[in-house]
């Protein structure tokens, strides 16, 4: 059986080409717990409730326990205790120490008003806790992905279009770890999306009513190691020529670590229940408005040369991988940064200006030990070194002072 830190190291090796990785090559040493993120005043709810967070200590899950805990409600978490581990000590009414893909007996006998459930890529790994959280839970929310998806050429995904189906042959329980094949489909990182797909049909099985699926995008903002966002203002914060990829009017979505939690707290408290894309902005952005969007809030002077995706492709330069945030908007990608947002915007979610995801994600970069944020301009967890990225600029100059 795939375990739940060896699946999430093994999709990352498929995340350049449709990002379908939740942490990429994110280093796995744990971030100081009194890092600081940038906070706002918060109205107290109207009825406080009792909130029960799977996982909670990573990437989104402190936005969540933060907001939540600045909003008068009751937060207790669950999960290995291995990540960020005493992060929220003395703030939490309760810390329970289990594992998803396995003890999660620590849940006998609880009863929350809320669940939010973070960290789910197996569909056994609700199921495992639904053993006992199941009629102990008045509202179940699940965080799954739009990599759920199957044609991610289709303009305008809405919640209603077609997800992916389990692969045949696959158990999306307990694969039979005597079957080599079936063992290696399970930790595959290419079935991803498949996985979470199942895992969103558990919920609605185990919690029928009650449950409420996000599925957000790309998750950006600060705390994110993966540098699928983080390498554009570092990069930019050095200034110089930067390569940017393709066209500056490309199509672009992502959504603020932020103001996914803060309105997954919110989609709590109004008790909502139903599938939304949680995909940002409210307005079509482009790749240009998001780049200098960045820039605006550096002094560096970057200044950006557009490389064509023809020329790209030539240099081997990966989209999503080595130009993050982009994704070709024809072919296979198509609809990948054209999805719709429409329902979840309906229901109160907002967006924070991307300059300010930009300075709270650049301000935090920089608390970052100095080896990490060496490793971001080097490339090494996602986004293209500044040696490539010389190269790369210099064939494409090359390329256009040849004669034909």
């Amino acid at each position: 059986m795939t375990t739940r830190r060896n699946f999430i190291k093994s999709t990352a090796a498929i995340g350049g080409a449709m990002g379908l990785s939740p942490l990429m090559r994110a280093s796995a040493a744990p971030w100081p717990v009194d890092a600081e993120r940038p906070g706002h005043s918060v109205d107290r709810a109207t009825a406080p409730l009792n909130i029960l967070i799977l996982g909670g200590t990573g990437f989104t899950g402190p936005e969540q326990v933060e907001y939540a805990i600045a909003r008068g409600h009751r937060i207790t978490l669950f999960n290995r205790g291995k990540t960020r581990p005493g992060m929220f000590k003395g703030k939490v009414a309760e810390e329970l120490i289990g594992d998803l893909n396995g003890d999660t007996s620590a849940l006998k006998g609880k009863q929350f008003d809320v669940v939010i459930d973070n960290p789910t890529t197996l569909p056994f790994w609700v199921k495992n806790a639904a053993q006992y959280l199941k009629g102990n839970v008045k509202h179940y929310i699940f965080i799954s992905t739009t990599s759920v998806y199957r044609d991610q050429s289709e303009i305008g995904i809405t919640e209603n279009s077609p997800t992916v189906p389990m692969p045949a042959g696959l158990d999306p329980y307990r694969p039979d770890q005597r079957n080599s094949a079936q063992l290696a489909a399970s930790a595959n990182p290419a079935n991803y999306g498949a996985f979470k797909a199942r895992a969103e049909q558990e919920v609605q099985m185990q919690y029928p009513g009650v449950n409420t699926v996000i599925r957000p995008c790309l998750i950006v903002g600060p705390l994110d190691r993966t540098d699928r966002f983080t390498y554009w203002p570092a990069r930019i914060d050095k200034g110089g020529e930067v390569l940017a990829p393709d066209k500056p009017d490309d199509p672009c979505q992502f959504i603020d670590s932020r103001d996914l939690a803060e309105w997954t707290i919110r989609m709590a408290e109004m008790r909502e229940f139903g599938t939304f894309n949680a995909i940002g902005p409210a307005k079509p952005m482009t790749i240009a408005e998001m780049l200098y969007g960045v820039k605006a809030v550096t002094t560096a002077g970057a200044q950006f040369t557009w490389v064509p995706w023809e020329f790209l492709q030539q240099q081997k330069v990966r989209p999503w991988r080595d130009m993050t945030v982009w994704q070709p908007p024809y072919g296979r990608t198509a609809g990948y940064q054209r999805r719709d947002a429409s329902k979840a915007i309906a229901k109160g979610l907002t967006f924070r200006p991307v300059a300010v995801t930009a300075k709270d994600t650049l301000d935090w970069h920089k608390t970052r030990p100095e080896a990490e944020q060496l490793a971001t301009l080097n490339g090494e967890i996602n986004g293209l070194s500044m040696k490539r990225e010389a190269e790369v600029l210099a064939a494409w100059k090359a390329s256009r002072s040849t004669p034909p």
